[in-house]
Order: C-alpha cells, then sequence, then structure tokens
C-alpha cells in the first residue's frame, strides 16, 4: 500500500499514522534526494531534443522538397512551366535569343551577299544609315522572337524542354549529367538553342534571308548563378540522401522529448511554437538569401528574370514551410485550451456559454435523446473529431498551409455542433430520476 513515504514530497508519519522509524526516514531523503535529479536530467534531455527538432525543421522542409520535387517529374515540370508565360522571363530569352541572332545577321553579314564590285558603292550610298539600318534589323529581329516566346508554341517547347531534361537538372543539382540543363561554372543554365532554331525558321520565313546564316548556337539562360552552387551540390546530395526520413526523426525527437517532460502539455506547446520557429527561420532565411542572391548577380544576367526564377523553384518549399507554421500553430493552440491553464478554462467556459445562448436564442430547449447521449460520450466525440482532423491532414497527397488551416476550421464547426447536441441540464435530470442513489453517492 502506497504511503506518504512512497513520494519525495511525502509527510513524516509511516503507514499506521505514527512517526517514521530512522531506516524509513533515510529511505524518505534518499527518495528526495534521488526525485529531483531524475526530473531535472528529464527535464533537460527534454529541453534538448524539443530544440533538436526546432533546429532540424528547416532542413526537413528542405529535404521533403528534394525528395518530392526534384524526384516527381509531373510535379517538376509543373514548378517551372507557368515561367514560359512570365514577363520577365520572356523578356529575358527574347533578349539572350536576339543578341545570339544578331552576332550574325548584322549588316556587314547581309553585305556579303551582295557581288564584290558593287560592294564598295552600296557603302558609300549607305553612309550615315549604317546605324539605322541596323537597328531596324535589330527591331526587327526582337520582334520576331518576342513574338515567338510570346506564343503557345514556346510555352509547349518550354515545357518539352524541362520535362526531357528533367532527370538532367536532379543532375545539375549534384553536379551531373550533360543536357539541357547543367552546371556551367557557378550557374544552373538552361540552353537555349531550341529557341533558336525555331526564331531562325520564322526569320526566314519572313524574308529575311541573312537568318540562313544563323548556326547551331548554344545559348545559355542562367536560372541560378552564385558562388554557393557548388556548395549547394553537396548539401543537395546529403539531403538527397537522408529524403523522408529527416522528417520522421524530427518529429520522432519532438514526441520524445514531449514524453520525457513532466509537464507534457506545456511540453508539447513548446515543441509545436518551436517547430513553427524553425519553419519560419527557413521563411525567412530564403527571403534574405534571395536579396542577397540578386544583389551578386553578373551585370549580364536579367535581375528580374533570376528574382522569378528564383520564386518559382522555391515556390514549394515555401508552402511546405506555410504547412508547418500553421500546423504548429494549430497543436499548440489546441493543447493549451485542453489545459487547465486559467486562461484556458475561461476560453472554455466562454465557448460553452456561448453554445449553449446559441442554442436556447433558436429557441431549442434540449436536443431531445441525443443530448444525454451526447453529453455522455462527448470526450470520445471530441477525441474522434481530433483524430479525424489529424487522419485528414495525413492522407492528403500534398497539405498545404491553407489545408491544414481549412481542417482545423472544419474540425471547430463539429466540435462546435458536438457542444451544440450537448444537453447537460438533461444528462444531469436523467441521472437524477434514474439513479438517485448514484448521484447522492458523489
Amino acid at each position: 500500500m502506497a504511503t506518504s513515504a512512497d513520494v519525495p514530497g511525502g509527510g513524516g508519519t509511516g503507514p499506521g499514522g505514527g512517526p517514521l522509524g530512522a531506516d524509513e526516514r533515510a529511505e524518505l531523503e534518499a527518495l528526495r534526494r534521488r526525485f529531483p535529479a531524475r526530473r531535472r536530467w528529464r527535464a533537460a534531455l527534454s529541453a534538448l531534443l524539443i530544440t533538436l527538432a526546432a533546429v532540424l525543421t528547416p532542413l526537413s522542409a528542405v529535404a521533403v522538397w528534394i525528395a518530392d520535387e526534384m524526384a516527381d517529374t509531373d510535379r517538376y515540370v509543373a514548378t517551372v512551366a507557368p515561367l514560359a508565360r512570365h514577363p520577365d522571363i520572356q523578356d529575358a530569352v527574347t533578349d539572350r535569343v536576339t543578341d545570339a541572332a544578331m552576332a550574325k545577321i548584322d549588316l556587314d553579314a547581309l553585305l556579303s551577299q551582295v557581288a564584290p564590285g558593287d560592294r564598295p558603292r552600296l557603302e558609300r550610298a549607305l553612309g550615315g544609315l549604317r546605324g539605322p539600318i541596323t537597328s531596324g534589323i535589330r527591331d526587327f529581329v526582337r520582334q520576331t522572337v518576342a513574338g515567338f516566346v510570346a506564343s503557345d508554341a514556346f510555352a509547349a517547347l518550354w515545357e518539352q524542354l524541362n520535362r526531357q531534361a528533367h532527370a538532367a537538372f536532379t543532375g545539375a543539382l549534384t553536379g551531373s549529367g550533360d543536357s539541357a540543363v547543367r552546371v556551367k561554372g557557378d550557374a544552373v543554365v538552361l540552353d537555349l538553342e531550341p529557341v533558336v532554331a525555331q526564331v531562325k525558321e520564322r526569320l526566314l520565313g519572313r524574308g529575311l534571308g541573312a537568318a540562313s546564316a544563323i548556326p547551331e548556337v548554344r545559348t545559355d539562360f542562367t536560372l541560378v548563378e552564385s558562388r554557393d552552387v557548388r556548395r549547394a551540390q553537396t548539401a543537395f546530395r546529403v539531403l538527397e540522401v537522408l529524403g523522408n526520413w529527416l522528417p520522421v526523426v524530427t518529429v520522432a525527437l519532438a514526441a520524445v522529448g514531449v514524453w520525457l517532460a513532466a509537464r507534457r502539455r506545456r511540453a508539447l506547446v513548446a515543441a509545436a511554437l518551436g517547430i513553427a520557429a524553425g519553419a519560419a527561420a527557413l521563411w525567412i532565411g530564403l527571403s534574405v538569401f534571395r536579396v542577397v542572391y540578386l544583389n551578386h548577380l553578373p551585370a549580364q544576367v536579367s535581375q528580374p528574370a533570376a528574382g522569378t526564377a528564383y520564386d518559382q523553384i522555391v515556390r514549394f518549399v515555401r508552402a511546405t514551410v506555410r504547412l508547418v507554421i500553421v500546423l504548429g500553430v494549430v497543436v499548440a493552440l489546441g493543447a493549451w485550451l485542453s489545459g487547465r491553464g486559467r486562461w484556458a478554462v475561461r476560453v472554455r467556459d466562454a465557448w460553452e456559454s456561448g453554445i449553449a445562448a446559441v442554442r436556447r436564442a433558436v429557441g431549442l430547449a434540449t436536443t431531445g435523446p441525443v443530448g444525454p447521449w451526447a453529453h455522455r460520450y462527448r470526450y470520445v466525440l471530441r477525441w474522434a473529431v481530433v483524430a479525424g482532423a489529424v487522419l485528414a491532414v495525413l492522407l492528403w497527397s500534398y497539405p498545404t498551409g491553407r489545408v491544414v488551416f481549412w481542417i482545423a476550421v472544419v474540425a471547430v464547426v463539429v466540435l462546435a455542433v458536438v457542444e451544440f447536441l450537448d444537453d447537460q441540464d438533461a444528462a444531469a435530470g436523467s441521472a437524477g430520476v434514474t439513479g438517485p442513489a448514484r448521484h447522492s453517492g458523489g
């Protein structure tokens, strides 16, 4: 039988209510010294594991992005395909292709088609018109290029090119592979040779015979350029190996940390907010890196296009970050509201009073036989709603922060319905009629 001497804070009486003996007092003192030390050790380890989970959260989000986005062709194409319609990308591609074409079809290339005997007279006749004519040719070429880049044909070519180059894009991040997408020095570049070939055909079709001088041109369009690309390759290899295991490890560390804590509800709140804070740190890091990255681009690289490409490539990383932040806040809020804190109790009382007021306002004094049943099984019903919300998040193919938010909203609405049906007064009256002895017996 347990006595007060069985716990660290027990009193000084024995099993019979009398004073403790010398041996019992010595055992009590030993327990008092051992239990606080054990608590401190468990508390320190709990805090360490929860902190480690928060620190690993950004790496987990990146690992999920690499494993899910870069390994799935359809999702990768869905990520980069919209770039073909973006004005910044279209302008940058137009400039690059126009420069590549004009390198071969300038005025000198046109004059080379004139008979040698007639060329001197033609050059003297042109005189100061050489500049305007060259500018006119460039405008004509750029107009043709811009028309193609804005067409559905370019969008289809862009998507086809990226679909075929999906494996090469993954190879670009790992530093291997040789196709349309590759690492060149400190940049990840896209070869626009197929675009130049299409533009050449359009120029010939519009009567610019000098376009036949355009050879197969390998002109690069920079997707990412930074001195950190090669270091990113190493990090990519590591995260690719970790894959989806790192998030599992992160959640497991947080779960063990909560289990070791003396106040587990409070630890759950801390773990959820810590993980959300880790995700928020990644969000801030992505934004800061974007500014630093754009500020260090070479002059010949279009900053608007580079920024657009960066935003599109990390789009799903940011979606994962939003998911983790919303999920962490929802879990922390739910754990806090289910606790015994003064403000949590006040919020729950206000919730119950508000729903009861709604029931009275609609003139529903009782919910019939459903009311006592809902009151009897109210805890089972509440946990069933919570379990259903968790299951919905787990079974959703690619949940986002918005999905988690609306699942939480639906769960709150269902909980409100359960509370609305819970007729506490009817349940108390039923208990008083059918079981007065049990009621009075406490």
